[in-house]
């Protein structure tokens, strides 16, 4: 009996995609594998997510050519309509229509303070990383995917083809067309795993050594950006503080000409106000005020002491 006549076509807004597994050496008997999909709406609506669909319980065994293989050449549609899939707990690439959306949920949950490479950080340096070990990866039950399209159009054919199977099949068998185009899996998987997990001594070697060299030089670059702070004073005459000990001390004339220069710096504004010119002129007037008193009452004095003035 057809699994599309037997099984219901939409659950919870899901498209049910009956889709056959093909027989293995360990089970020779094919079994159907229910795929669910619809429309991509994520919480934070993103330009990317009108054009793509969502999958929920992807196979185990799922990669990006046979999502592309599922969705096109076996819905018989044009090949070449699919920009990308991204699947669940896989890292993100840029331009994803995941990566899109996970980004703000990224920045909202990390709240403390980033710290870059030159506060210690080890970052993943070009040519340092081992070979993966593993040809493909593997999936665990109920993982699901996005599906990106080139466009909305496209999106919406694959959708409406996924319809016309459910109705008249038949229904798709899983990875036909393609079992060349992928690593295999079973013995021979688990024979390049094995050899993968040893690599040869010169490789390790070479990786070690590059990845040391890298990292010297950002430490030694590093220190020496420190030991410039400690010594070179900024703008307003202060000497930058630093982990570690001073190598040698600050060069005091430095540090009292940028004093200098920033106290003259900040009394070129003293008449940037139109108040700060009127205090100003009140406060000179009565400087004069007061030098003409004491000029005054010294005159004063100068003469009460001729008139006391007797000859002999």
């Amino acid at each position: 009996m057809d699994p599309s006549l037997s099984t219901p076509l939409e659950v919870s807004g899901y498209k049910v995609f009956p889709i056959r597994l093909p027989p293995l050496l360990s089970f020779p008997e094919s079994a159907t594998h229910y795929l669910y999909l619809r429309p991509h709406e994520p919480k934070l609506p993103t330009p990317a997510a009108a054009r793509s669909l969502f999958l929920v319980n992807v196979p185990f065994d799922s990669t990006e050519l046979h999502i592309k293989n599922l969705l096109s050449v076996q819905l018989v549609l044009p090949p070449g309509r699919i920009e990308e899939v991204q699947f669940e707990g896989s890292r993100k690439r840029i331009g994803s229509a995941e990566a899109s959306t996970a980004e703000p949920r990224k920045a909202k949950k990390e709240k403390k303070r980033k710290r870059g490479p030159e506060a210690g950080d080890i970052e993943e340096l070009d040519g340092t990383a081992f070979p993966d070990t593993w040809d493909r990866e593997l999936r665990t039950d109920g993982r699901t995917a996005v599906v990106l399209f080139v466009d909305r159009i496209s999106m919406e054919a694959a959708y409406k083809a996924v319809s016309r199977i459910q109705k008249e099949g038949p229904v798709p068998v899983w990875g036909e067309g393609i079992q060349d185009k992928v690593p295999p899996l079973g013995s021979t998987s688990r024979s390049h795993i094995a050899q993968k997990c040893y690599p040869n001594k010169d490789r390790i070697l070479e990786s070690v050594n590059t990845y040391m060299t890298e990292y010297a030089a950002r430490e030694a670059a590093h220190a020496r950006l420190q030991a410039r702070q400690r010594q070179v004073p900024d703008e307003e005459g202060f000497i930058t503080v630093t982990k570690g000990g001073r190598i040698a001390p600050a060069r005091q004339d430095i540090a009292q000409e940028l004093a200098v220069k920033q106290k003259e710096k900040q009394n070129g504004l003293g008449d940037f106000y139109r108040f700060q010119m009127r205090d100003r002129k009140k406060a000179k007037a009565a400087e004069l005020m007061r030098k003409f008193e004491d000029d005054k009452e010294k005159v004063q004095k100068m003469k009460e002491r001729r008139g006391m003035f007797r000859p002999e």
